[in-house]
């Protein structure tokens, strides 16, 4: 069968991609990514000589419905699984309409353009972030309300819903996936692990927005990428699973974390003011995920922590280039 893989070149769709080529023989993979900036060419590179015609790379916009109609007809693709996306809520904050248009056009161009050339399934990767924020107690569900706090989740719930209704109005098979706070290689170094790691090994401060405190479920990606197969091969179409690992740490925590692996002292930690409508914790109830289709995670952050600090350590040249 043939993938056509969405943001393939950012952070979960590269190790996706790289996932299921080498569990998933003899899979096709084309990856289409517009390279923004959090797009790495170098998180695929080698996969092409390495896999032969298994892999492709196509570099477009997905809200570009001419270039996404091409790409349909060139191949018969069994699924999409939706990986394109900005996602980082400070830039949504200050720039929201570049989220609409990746988060939401995008989303609809591809069900529309999947729809009428017959691709039977739609993964939609989305974020627990559509939730809202937790108090001290519970975890998000798939029955919790929508309530997202930032022009990043409101548009990820948006492309959520769309795909949804695709289901409902025209019977594609779509399913979709919500996923809590993902770590591992090949991450932007905007992003809290790498930016921590990246700014400690260089002796520079460490900002932590607020009091620290605010609460993530973690998960290594390896972990992610395993359940979206998963839920690719055998989910229920219509559906909603959240996808979780039972990781929950303060940033405060994860932080502290990183700088004792590193033998970095305490004070390059920097509170800084807090990011407007910071969700102050969220939670994954995956019970369903787990239930349904035997999916577990398999990696632990005691464990898969340190591994990520090495990998970052060990491939200074790829994020030093991101960041001059």
């Amino acid at each position: 069968m043939r993938l056509l893989v969405t943001g393939g070149c950012g952070f979960i769709g590269s190790n996706f991609i790289h996932y299921i080529l080498e569990h998933y023989d003899p899979e096709f993979v084309t990856n289409v990514d517009a390279l923004t900036y959090a797009g790495s060419i170098d998180s695929v590179a080698g996969l092409a000589a390495r896999y032969g015609d298994r892999y492709e790379f196509f570099h477009a916009d997905i809200a570009n419905a001419d270039l996404m109609d091409e790409l349909m007809r060139k191949h018969r693709f069994f699924a999409v699984v939706n990986f394109a996306a900005e996602s980082h809520v400070d830039r949504s904050i200050n720039s929201p309409q570049n989220f609409i248009h990746s988060n939401v056009v995008g989303t609809s161009v591809l069900l529309d353009a999947a729809r009428r050339h017959g691709v039977r399934r739609f993964v939609q990767i989305s974020t627990d972030e559509v939730y809202g924020s937790l108090g001290s107690e519970g975890r998000f569900t798939e029955q919790s309300p929508i309530a997202p706090s930032s022009p990043y989740s409101a548009s990820k719930a948006g492309a959520d819903q769309l795909a949804l209704a695709f289901h409902k109005t025209y019977g594609e098979e779509v399913i979709v996936t919500r996923c809590s706070n993902n770590y591992g290689p090949w991450q932007y170094p905007e992003k809290l692990i790498p930016l921590m790691v990246i700014n400690a090994l260089r002796d520079r401060r460490l900002p932590v927005y607020g009091d620290g405190l605010n609460v993530r479920d973690w998960i290594h990606v390896a972990d992610h990428c395993a359940a979206i197969v998963t839920v690719l091969l055998n989910g229920r179409p219509g559906e909603v699973y959240n996808i979780g690992a039972d990781s929950e740490l303060t940033n405060l925590d994860l932080v502290h974390r990183i700088l004792d692996y590193l033998g970095k002292p305490a004070d390059l930690v920097e509170f800084v003011t807090d990011r407007l409508g910071h969700d102050r914790r969220y939670a994954i109830d995956s019970s369903k995920i787990r239930a349904e289709l035997g999916w577990k995670p398999l990696c632990t952050i005691d464990k898969a922590l340190p591994a990520t600090i090495d990998w970052y350590i060990a491939n200074r040249q790829w994020w030093e280039k991101l960041i001059q």
